[in-house]
């Protein structure tokens, strides 16, 4: 690369069309020095891929992006939208201070290869509601700081699908939405009732819900909403009328999941309701059911659907695929029994009839889902030959007995159901199966903080984690890797 360095100014100058370690990149550049004014906190790189535009013209970890296009870039979604110019000016902020102009001429949706320390580096938009059902207000003290976080930030519904209540949006924020078709939200509505919204987000702003939904759905917005269950507060004819009103904003308002309630032994209780048992969730499917068949025939869509955790506190069968539509509420815990059960049936036909080496496992989960894989771990040792599997349900000590899910299964609880199974079956020669659902995204580690290495050497069990599948649950029963 030929360069020229002026030793007063800093300036990089004559590299237009310069050659890269002998080899022509499709982009050109030049780097200059400017004076250091102090900012809020930027995009700031973490790595940079190797052989990436972003290497060859220089970024290093620790630089931060300060504009592009002379367009300020305070998040990840700014980073992404002007990065789709094929010519841009990145103004960015050395890690010895300085700062750098790089211009860059680049292929349509070519990346850039930068990935950054945090999304949103100006801070998460934090919950401005105290709900009378909030989980993270249900949770003891002690646990790791993120999980105290109540995120209510737009972005992070846009990037992630995480559900938001709007009632935190400043008017720059309601513009910028609209400005930039954030689409889809997804949003928190539990009733659209104003009074009855204000009381359970203890926040007199939230009671503006459905004008919220209609500006959003006028701009174009495409929209997902979830309705968390109190029973005694937004049920029965309070969630008929909920799920009408939400109809009504169809197309744009593309569908509604219907969830439980989830209540820890810490809830204080502060109004009279309680978990959602068989006799209520039967209710609330029976009322999802009915409206669903209305918007089937009147939008050609089902629109509403019951959350998983429904069907197997009434003990319903679990609905058919067509039930889901295209599973648009996959992540809120809608469809995934169903996609385990199908994904299931289509591997036990490939199954070998014998395995060798015998393989003996024991499958922990949460009592909801206990009687589903008891059945299914059944037919597998059925099939396979050398295939002893069992199922260890665990009853949720941490956060009460009411918690059901293996999402919120803790390395205590965990390690003290084996202790007590081996107590009573002197059975060691054994691998333990652990979904990964119970763990932290990218650590081996529990809700409570416990580790996998903490529960193996507590109970002197082999723990295998893996994923929360159907393949999953072969790969650490059988030892196989299914396609």
């Amino acid at each position: 690369m030929k360069k020229t360095l002026h030793s007063d100014t800093g300036l990089f100058l004559d590299l237009q069309g310069a050659l890269v370690n002998n080899v022509r990149v499709n982009c050109s550049y030049c780097l200059k020095a400017v004076i250091y004014l102090s900012e809020p906190d930027l995009l700031t790189v973490t790595s940079v891929a190797g052989g990436s535009i972003a290497e060859k013209v220089g970024f290093e970890k620790g630089d931060k992006l300060v504009a592009i296009n002379d367009n300020p870039v305070n998040d990840i979604i700014d980073y992404h939208l002007l990065t789709c110019d094929n010519y841009l000016k990145l103004e960015v902020r050395k890690p010895s201070g300085k700062r750098w102009i790089v211009d860059i001429k680049k292929d349509d949706y070519e990346s850039l290869g930068l990935t950054f320390e945090e999304d949103i580096p100006m801070g998460l938009k934090k919950c401005s509601n105290n709900c009378i059902f909030c989980f993270i207000d249900q949770l003891p003290p002690g646990l790791r700081e993120t999980l105290y976080v109540k995120d209510d930030d737009y972005r992070h519904s846009f990037l992630y699908g995480n559900y938001i209540s709007l009632t935190n949006l400043s008017q720059a924020d309601w513009e910028r939405i609209k400005r930039m078709r954030l689409s889809p939200l997804y949003v928190s509505v539990h009733t659209t009732n104003p009074r009855l919204r204000s009381k359970m987000f203890r926040n007199p702003r939230a009671g503006r819900i459905m004008d919220q939904l209609r500006d959003l759905v006028s701009a174009g917005i495409t929209l997902h909403a979830q309705v968390v269950i109190c029973p005694g507060i937004n049920d029965g004819s309070e969630l008929d009328t909920t799920l009408h009103d939400l109809a009504s904003l169809w197309p744009e308002m593309s569908s509604v999941s219907v969830v439980p309630v989830g209540i820890t032994k810490y809830q204080k209780f502060d109004y009279p309701f309680f978990p959602v048992d068989g006799t209520a969730a039967e209710d609330i499917i029976n009322r999802v059911d009915r409206i669903q068949k209305e918007c089937n025939k009147t939008l050609g869509y089902n629109f509403v659907f019951a959350a998983d955790e429904l069907y197997l506190k009434a003990g319903r069968v679990i609905p058919p695929a067509e039930y889901y539509e295209d599973y648009p509420q996959l992540e809120n815990g809608v469809g995934t029994v169903r996609l385990f059960i199908d994904e299931m049936a289509e591997i036990m036909e490939e199954l070998p009839d014998r395995i060798s080496p015998p393989r003996r496992s024991l499958v922990v989960t949460g009592v909801s889902a206990a009687a589903l894989l008891k059945h299914t771990v059944r037919k597998l040792n059925n099939i396979v030959s050398g295939l002893d599997a069992r199922v260890l349900p665990v009853v949720n000590h941490f956060f009460g007995p009411s918690v059901t899910v293996t999402g919120l299964l803790t390395g205590q609880d965990i390690a003290v159901s084996l202790e007590q199974y081996l107590r009573e079956q002197q059975d060691r020669d054994l691998d333990v199966i652990v979904s990964s659902a119970a763990l932290k995204a990218d650590e081996e580690v529990f809700l409570d903080g416990y580790t996998v290495d903490d529960v193996k050497k507590r109970t002197g069990l082999n723990l295998i984690i893996v994923e929360n599948s159907a393949r999953g649950l072969i790969k650490g029963t059988l030892g196989l890797e299914v396609l």
